[in-house]
């Protein structure tokens, strides 16, 4: 499902045109992409639109000092440099602590056993991008197309 993401990000949903989800369905099979990952891939996007919709307006990207425990399943699913990079991200204050937890959500609401650092990355922009936040999106999509490891220093 996650190429199917992918797609949908970079043809139709990161574009500021409006959206015609019946079209796009159709244009999604006819790409090859079944039916039943395409509603999977729809409700993945809006439930990242729900959680994003409830952040508050004044949320500042104010430095968090409190400690994020990653539960056993986190661990497990999400690559260690995964979620390195989300921590080094919000070290950075490009990301807040409710954003964090969206990112961690979205993440473990995919089928896959094992979230990677580049998918992190790709939901990252995401969700950046359905924030509004396209200069911060400019940074993550720096760093998804580059194959040195972020480090603070």
């Amino acid at each position: 499902m996650f190429d199917l993401l992918i797609y949908m990000f970079e043809n139709y949903l990161s574009s500021q045109n409006q959206l015609d989800f019946n079209n796009m369905t159709q244009e999604l099979e006819a790409a090859g992409f079944d039916n039943d990952e395409i509603q999977k891939a729809f409700d993945w996007f809006a439930q990242l639109k729900l959680m994003a919709d409830k952040i508050p307006l004044n949320s500042e990207l104010e430095a968090n000092d409190k400690l994020r425990i990653f539960t056993e399943s986190e661990l497990e699913k999400i690559a260690c440099d995964g979620l390195g990079f989300i921590l080094f991200l919000e070290q950075a204050k490009v990301l807040n602590s409710i954003e964090r937890e969206i990112i961690i959500d979205r993440a473990m609401a995919l089928s896959h056993n094992i979230i990677s650092i580049d998918e992190v990355r790709w939901i990252v922009m995401m969700a950046l991008w359905n924030n509004g936040r396209e200069n911060d999106y400019l940074f993550v999509e720096d760093a998804l197309y580059q194959k040195e490891n972020l480090s603070l220093h």
